[in-house]
C-alpha cells in the first residue's frame, strides 16, 4: 500500500489505485498525508475541506467521512503497512512510515540529489524523483487555501527540480537533454523567468543560438502584454551574453592543452554477490589456478544453481589489485533459452571496454579477435568468461597477454579446453551444511537461524545445497518474520518429487519459486508470469509495461519487486535479466499470464521500433506501416538520436530475434515481417553481422501473409544484405524480384529503392550496361514520387556509377544534385555524398576541392561512428596524395 499525492489523490493498492471518493473525503486523506503522523485538529481540517466558511454541521461531515476513510483503509489491509488514522482530543492523525507517500519520496530524492558531486548521480536521482508525478499535484481535492498553498509548493518544488535537472544535464554536457526538459515546462509555465532563462543558455550551448533568441523575444512580449513588466535581471542577463557570443553561454573557457592520457582500465563486473559465503576451498584451488603459468585459464564447473558466477565474481572483486589493467565480463549464455551473442558482438564490447573509438572498431569478428588479442598483450587483466556451452565459444575470447587471468565458468566439462589449452578446471558442488546453514543466516541473521537449528540444517538439506534454492528459500522467510524455518521446511517436504527435482539442474528449484512467486504482490506476480512470454534474455520497463498490459512507471516497480525477491538482477541498469532457471519457471507460468500479453509485446517493439527508425535514418521512408489493428502501448520509448536508436537496437537483437519467430509461429506473419526489418539501420552499420536468417525468416512470413509489399521490401534488403556478405547470385535472386513485387503494391518509393539495390549488385558483378540502365530508371522513379531520402538514394548510386565509368562530369552533377535533397540531420549519407564528390572533382583535375570534400566526409563519418566511411575517404585521401 502507498499513497498518491503527485496526481490524483488515490491509495496505491497491489491491484491498482483506489480513489477516496467524494471531493470532501479526498481533501481530508490530502491534508493527512501532506502532515503524517502529526496530529491535525479539527479547525484546520475543516479549512482543507470547504472552500468558504464551513456550515454549522461542518464537524458532523467530517466525521462522516473520517468514519468511510478509516474504513477504506481497513478494507486493503493498512494495518499491516503500519498505516492508522486515529483520534487524538479534538484532532486526527494518520500514523504512518512516511516513505509509502510519493510526495515524501519525491522530496526525499530531490535532497539527496542536490548533495551529489558527480553530475551523472544527480540526474539519475532527479529523474526518479521526477517519475512520481502522475499529474497536478492534489487533483481531485477541493479547491481550498490550505491545499492549493500545499500544490502550489509541491510544483514550485518540481518545477526547480526540473531546472536542477537541466543545470546537471549540462554539466554533462548533454544541452540537448536540458533543453529537452526545460521546453516542455516552459511552454506550460511561459512566465516562469527562470526556466525561460535555462532553456535559452541550453539551446545555445546546443548550437541553436537563434531558437534561443527567438524564445526571449516570446518572453519578452508575455511578460509585458499580460504582466505589464519588463524580463527580470537573470533573464536580460542571459539575453546579453547570447548577443555578446560569448562567455559561458555559447564559448566556453579556453583549455590548456590536455595531457596524455592514462591507458583506459576497463571495470565490466557486475557488482559482487551479496551474503557470499563458503567455497574456502574452491577459492584456495581457483587462487593456485590462476597464479601459475602463463595466461592461466581457470575452469569454474558444476550443475546448474551451484553458484558459479556468484563464486567468479566474488573471486575477481577480492583479487582486484591483482588485476591493475582491469576486469572484463561477458555473460555467454550458452545454457539459455536464447541465442547466445555472437563472438564478434563479445569483443567489441571488450574493445569499447578498452577504449577503442567505436568507428575504429574492426568489422569482422576475426579482425575484433586480433585487436583484442594485441591490446590485453603486456597488461595484467582479468577475463571472466560466464556461461560458456563449448571449448569454440570461448576460444577467440581469449585474451593475447601471458599476464592476463581468463576463468570460464560452465555446466559442461569443457575437456577441449583443457586438451588445448590447458585449462585448470575448478570443480563447484553444492555446499556442505555448515555452510548452506551460514548462507541462509546471511539473509535471515543469525539469531534467527540459532534459534532453530534442526530445521535450519533440514533446510539446507531440502535444497540439497544449491545456492539459488538457498537464497531463494531465505528471501521467502525473510518477507514473513512470523513464519518458522520449521514451518518452512514442512512445505518444501511437501513437494511432491522435490527431492528428484534439486538433484535435476534445470528444474531444480521449482518448488522455491513456486513458494516464492506465491509471496509476492499481485502486480509483481503477473509481471513474473509475463516473464515467461519474453522473447529475448532481458528487459526494459517499456517491454515489461507491454508484456503485462500497465504503465511503465508501474512495470518498472513491478521489476525492482521482483529484483528484490532475488529473481531479477539489474545487469546493466534499466535492463533486467531472470536467472536461467527462473526464467525457465516463468515459461512454465507462462500459460497463467495475460494471454494478450505477447501481442501486446509484439506491438510495442513495431512501435518502438519506427521511433528507433526515425532517430536513426531521419527522412527515410519508414519500413513499414503499421498492421491495422495493432495497439499503441502505454507509452514509446523516445530516442535523442542516432546513437540512442543503435544501442537501442543492439539491446534489443535477441528480443526481436526471438518476437519473430514467436510471431510466426502464432501465425502473426503480418508482424513477423516488419519486426524482422526493425532493425535495418543496425543492419547497415554491421553488414557481417548474421542477419541472413533473421532476414529470410521475414521473408517465409511476407509471403506466408501474402504481401507483395512486404514480400519487395524483405527482399530487398536480404538481397542487399547477401551482396555485402559476398553471395552475390543469391543476392540477385531476391533483388530482380523485388522491384516487380513493389509494383504490385503499389508503391513507387519501395520499388526506385529495390531497382537501386539491384542496379547496384548488377554494376558490382560486371553488368555495366544493365545496371546503367536500372539506374536511370531509380531516379526517375524517385523524382515522380517527390521523396528526397530515396531520390539522394539514387542519385548517389548513380554517381557512384559514373565514377567507375570514369564519367567524372556527371558524377558530380549528380551528386551535386543529390546534395540539394538530402536532410541536414542524414550525416551518414552526406558523408557518403562528400566521398563521391571528392572523388568526382579528383577525377577532372580540381584536386584541392577535391581534397577539401575527403577531409569533411573522413571527420563527418567518423563523428557518426560510420567506420566504413571514414576509412573509405581516409583511402580515397591517401590515393590523392600519391598522385594516383
Amino acid at each position: 500500500m502507498e499513497f498518491r499525492l503527485l496526481g490524483s489523490v488515490a491509495v496505491v493498492t497491489e491491484g491498482g489505485d483506489v480513489a477516496p471518493g467524494p471531493a470532501k473525503r479526498t481533501s481530508l486523506l490530502a491534508a493527512l498525508l501532506l502532515r503524517p503522523n502529526t496530529a491535525v485538529n479539527v479547525t484546520g481540517l475543516m479549512d482543507a475541506l470547504w472552500e468558504d466558511e464551513p456550515p454549522t454541521h461542518a464537524k458532523t461531515v467530517l466525521q462522516g467521512h473520517v468514519s468511510r476513510l478509516r474504513a477504506l483503509l481497513a478494507a486493503h489491509g493498512a494495518e499491516a503497512y503500519g498505516v492508522e488514522l486515529t483520534t487524538q482530543g479534538s484532532a486526527y492523525l494518520l500514523r504512518m512510515p512516511e516513505s509509502l507517500v510519493d510526495a515524501h519520496r519525491f522530496e526525499e530524492l530531490v535532497g539527496l540529489a542536490g548533495a551529489q558531486r558527480n553530475a551523472a548521480d544527480t540526474v539519475r536521482m532527479l529523474r526518479e524523483a521526477l517519475s512520481y508525478w502522475q499529474g497536478p499535484a492534489l487533483t481531485g481535492t477541493v479547491p481550498s487555501g490550505p491545499l492549493e498553498a500545499a500544490a502550489t509548493a509541491l510544483e514550485e518544488l518540481r518545477l526547480s527540480s526540473v531546472e536542477a535537472l537541466a543545470e546537471a544535464y549540462g554539466k554533462l554536457g548533454e544541452h540537448g537533454r536540458a533543453a529537452a526538459v526545460l521546453r516542455t515546462e516552459a511552454v506550460a509555465h511561459p512566465l516562469r523567468e527562470s526556466l525561460a532563462a535555462a532553456l535559452m543558455t541550453a539551446l545555445a550551448r546546443a548550437g541553436r543560438r537563434s531558437d534561443a533568441l527567438d524564445w526571449y523575444h516570446r518572453t519578452r512580449r508575455l511578460l509585458a502584454e499580460e504582466l505589464g513588466v519588463d524580463p527580470g535581471a537573470a533573464l536580460a542577463d542571459t539575453y546579453a551574453e547570447l548577443l555578446r557570443d560569448a562567455g559561458a553561454v555559447l564559448v566556453p573557457a579556453p583549455a590548456e592543452p590536455p595531457a596524455p592520457e592514462p591507458a583506459v582500465v576497463p571495470e565490466l563486473l557486475p557488482r559482487a554477490p551479496r551474503g557470499f559465503t563458503g567455497r574456502e576451498a574452491e577459492t584456495a584451488l581457483l587462487d593456485r589456478a590462476a597464479g601459475g603459468g602463463d595466461a592461466p585459464v581457470c575452469l569454474v564447473t558444476g550443475p546448474a544453481g551451484v553458484g558459479k558466477t556468484a563464486f567468479a565474481v566474488d573471486w575477481a572483486h577480492r583479487r582486484r589489485t591483482a588485476f591493475p589493467d582491469g576486469r572484463l565480463f561477458a555473460d555467454l549464455r550458452g545454457f539459455s533459452d536464447t541465442p547466445a551473442p555472437e563472438t564478434g558482438v563479445v569483443l567489441r564490447e571488450f574493445l569499447l571496454a578498452l577504449g577503442v573509438p567505436q568507428q575504429r572498431v574492426p568489422e569482422t569478428a576475426v579482425g575484433r579477435g586480433a585487436l583484442f588479442r594485441s591490446l590485453t598483450a603486456g597488461r595484467r587483466m582479468l577475463v571472466v568468461l560466464d556461461n560458456a556451452r563449448s571449448s569454440e565459444q570461448v576460444r577467440p575470447l581469449l585474451p593475447g597477454g601471458d599476464g592476463c587471468v581468463t576463468v570460464v565458468t560452465s555446466r559442461d566439462r569443457l575437456g577441449g579446453l583443457i586438451a588445448s589449452d590447458a585449462a585448470r578446471p575448478v570443480p563447484l558442488r553444492q555446499l556442505p551444511p555448515a555452510a548452506a546453514t551460514a548462507l541462509l543466516a546471511t539473509v535471515l541473521g543469525q539469531d534467527r537461524v540459532a534459534a532453530e537449528p534442526a530445521a535450519a540444517e533440514r533446510l539446507a538439506g531440502l535444497c540439497d545445497g544449491l545456492p539459488l534454492a538457498l537464497r531463494v528459500t531465505a528471501a521467502r522467510l525473510a518477507e514473513r518474520p512470523a513464519r518458522s524455518l520449521d514451518d518452512m521446511v514442512g512445505e518444501l517436504a511437501c513437494e511432491q518429487g522435490r527431492l528428484a527435482l534439486l538433484d535435476v539442474e534445470d528444474v531444480g528449484v521449482s518448488a522455491a519459486l513456486r513458494l516464492t512467486v506465491q509471496q509476492l504482490p499481485e502486480s509483481a506476480a503477473r509481471a513474473f508470469r509475463a516473464l515467461g512470454l519474453h522473447t529475448g534474455s532481458d528487459l526494459d520497463h517499456f517491454a515489461a509495461a507491454a508484456l503485462t498490459g500497465t504503465t511503465p512507471a508501474r512495470a518498472a516497480a513491478d521489476l525492482e519487486r521482483l529484483a528484490a525477491a532475488h529473481l531479477l538482477t539489474e545487469a546493466v541498469p534499466g535492463r533486467w535479466t531472470p536467472h536461467d532457471l527462473v526464467r525457465l519457471y516463468a515459461r512454465g507460468l507462462a500459460p497463467q499470464a495475460d494471454p494478450e500479453g505477447l501481442r501486446r509485446l509484439l506491438d510495442h517493439y513495431l512501435y518502438a521500433g519506427l521511433a528507433a527508425d526515425a532517430a536513426a535514418e531521419p527522412g527515410s521512408q519508414p519500413c513499414y506501416a503499421l498492421p491495422a489493428d495493432a495497439r499503441r502501448p502505454a507509452a514509446v520509448p523516445e530516442f535523442e538520436g542516432r546513437t540512442a536508436a543503435l544501442d537501442w537496437y543492439v539491446a534489443e537483437r535477441p528480443a526481436l530475434e526471438g518476437a519473430v519467430a514467436a510471431s510466426a509461429a502464432l501465425g502473426l506473419h503480418d508482424r513477423a515481417w516488419r519486426l524482422a526489418l526493425v532493425a535495418w539501420p543496425l543492419m547497415l552499420m554491421r553488414l557481417q553481422d548474421g542477419w541472413t536468417p533473421l532476414l529470410e525468416a521475414g521473408l517465409a512470413s511476407a509471403e506466408a501473409a501474402g504481401d507483395p509489399d512486404a514480400q519487395s521490401r524483405t527482399r530487398a534488403l536480404l538481397g542487399w544484405i547477401l551482396h555485402e556478405e559476398g553471395r552475390d547470385e543469391e543476392a540477385l535472386v531476391h533483388l530482380e524480384k523485388a522491384p516487380a513485387l513493389a509494383l504490385l503494391a503499389g508503391d513507387p518509393i519501395s520499388e526506385a529503392i529495390a531497382v537501386v539495390n539491384h542496379a547496384a549488385v548488377l554494376d558490382a558483378t560486371g553488368e555495366y550496361g544493365r545496371a546503367r540502365a536500372l539506374m536511370a530508371r531509380a531516379v526517375a522513379l524517385a523524382d515522380r514520387t517527390g521523396h528526397p531520402s530515396t531520390q539522394v538514394l539514387a542519385l548517389q548510386h548513380l554517381a557512384g556509377h559514373c565514377l567507375r565509368a570514369g564519367e567524372y562530369e556527371e558524377a558530380l552533377a549528380h551528386v551535386l544534385r543529390a546534395g540539394e535533397l538530402v536532410a541536414p540531420d542524414a550525416v551518414v549519407v552526406q558523408a557518403e555524398l562528400r566521398i563521391v564528390r571528392g572523388e568526382a572533382l579528383a577525377g577532372i583535375g580540381r584536386v584541392e576541392e577535391a581534397a577539401h570534400q575527403l577531409e569533411r566526409a573522413a571527420a563527418d563519418a567518423e563523428a557518426a561512428g560510420f567506420t566504413a566511411g571514414s576509412a573509405r575517404a581516409a583511402e580515397r585521401l591517401a590515393r590523392l596524395a600519391a598522385g594516383r
